[in-house]
């Protein structure tokens, strides 16, 4: 048979194949690789010697297929099986399982502008603007963003399709809750291009965050978890903690009015009232704090003399705290309070304001004892007088010193009886001149 007569003869198997003989109605979805059943025939026509051979394809009713010539694109192919005359040209099938719904392939845009009719009764098509994001579900759950200026196709089947579209021009925040439900699933499909679209982050209870939109300040954020679409735009956010917080400003060494080289550590506490103006107007409020404690701790201290410091130590927090308070309540930051924790001194200086502090305390003994001495005479002056005019109380003074003389004495030789004794040492009443 002739090359011609073989022609006809397939473009007439052609004809008569060109329908499924099995149809059924279903809906497609995702890529597939070429798939289906193919077998080869050999038929004979009317006692004709020749051969003719096809190749059959079966799409199955969750599939759909696409029909190829020689790698040219032919036709969408429904559900069924299909016998191909594949003697001269190379036929070949892809089938896609629509359970699957992504579809991309090579030809997508071909199809869209070649075959735009068919594309519409058989895929959910989805544009985006070049400020437009989309997000695409499956059965309501989140499938898929798209990013502005993109376009994709989705095959209409047993997967509920559903798109939620973004302006990016007019929506810079992301809903928490919607976010959070985005952010939760870090498994899932669309996990790693959330994070490239979304910018969130969570402040914590007791802080704000400040936001900056391309570089600039935007707007003040409250606790919880806070999203912004970052396509197309710098995202940052600054947190700033608003509660009472505490500087050490350690070792700072600084000469006294009298040339006395001190190390003194202060501790100050500090609350951020307005966050955004602090940051706005200062690189780094607590570098500045820091500073700042240390010029009014030189402007307190060397202004008096190491006495007057040791004196009273609380001068040196009302100086600095008084220093502070006006300049940083402009930048929207209390100082609540400056106290000197140390003051340390030289060593040679703490070994002479020991010997100082020792000759003051022995003084002090000193006039101590001498007013002790001076009471103890003056008792002994009214005991005197007393006895003097009281026979009685002399002989009971008498008899208490004998007491203290006794207890020391091991034996007492006694001449005379008791009464010689007493008679001797104690003679009563004042003696009469002759």
């Amino acid at each position: 048979m002739s090359l011609k007569r073989l022609a006809e003869v397939e473009r007439a198997v052609l004809a008569r194949n060109a329908k499924p003989r099995v149809g059924g109605a279903s809906t497609a979805k995702q890529t597939g690789l070429p798939s289906g059943n193919s077998s080869s025939l050999t038929l004979t026509q009317q006692g004709e010697r020749t051969m003719f051979f096809y190749v059959k394809f079966i799409v199955r009713k969750h599939e759909r297929g696409l029909l190829f010539r020689d790698g040219d694109f032919q036709s969408f192919l429904a559900p069924g099986d299909y016998r191909f005359f594949n003697l001269l040209q190379f036929v070949t099938v892809e089938t896609f399982d629509t359970a699957k719904p992504v579809f991309e392939h090579r030809l997508a845009d071909y199809l869209l502008d070649a075959e735009r009719a068919t594309v519409d009764q058989l895929f959910e098509f989805v544009e985006t603007g070049s400020s437009e994001m989309a997000l695409v579900y499956f059965n309501e759950q989140p499938a898929a963003l798209l990013a502005p200026a993109s376009r994709a196709l989705y095959w209409k089947g047993p997967v509920s399709i559903r798109v939620q579209r973004v302006d990016l021009k007019q929506e810079l925040s992301v809903d928490s809750a919607f976010a959070r439900r985005l952010l939760s699933d870090k498994n899932s499909a669309i996990a790693e291009q959330v994070a490239r679209v979304i910018h969130a982050v969570t402040v914590p209870v007791g802080h704000v965050g400040l936001l900056y939109l391309d570089g600039q300040f935007t707007d003040t954020l409250g606790a919880g978890l806070q999203a912004f679409w970052k396509v197309d735009r710098d995202i940052a956010v600054d947190l700033v903690d608003l509660r009472v917080r505490t500087l050490e400003v350690q070792g700072q060494e600084i000469l006294t009015r009298d040339k006395v080289a001190l190390r003194i550590n202060v501790t100050a506490t500090y609350q951020f009232v307005d966050a955004a103006r602090a940051l706005q107007q200062v690189k780094d409020p607590l570098d500045h704090l820091y500073k700042e404690i240390q010029f009014g701790l030189r402007a307190a201290v060397g202004t008096r003399t190491l006495d007057n410091l040791l004196e009273d130590k609380s001068t040196i927090d009302r100086d600095v705290a008084n220093y502070l308070e006006g300049p940083f309540a402009a930048l929207g930051i209390e100082v609540k309070s400056v106290g000197v924790k140390d003051i340390i001194l030289p060593g040679d200086m703490k070994e002479l304001l020991a010997r100082v502090v020792e000759a003051e305390k022995a003084a002090q003994a000193n006039v101590i004892r001498r007013r002790e001495e001076t009471n103890a005479t003056r008792s002994l002056l009214n005991t005197a007088k007393v006895m003097e005019s009281n026979t009685v109380a002399l002989r009971l003074k008498e008899l208490e010193t004998l007491e203290r003389v006794t207890e020391n004495v091991g034996s007492l030789s006694v001449y005379g009886g008791l009464d010689a004794v007493m008679n001797g040492l104690v003679k009563l009443g004042p003696q009469k001149s002759g």
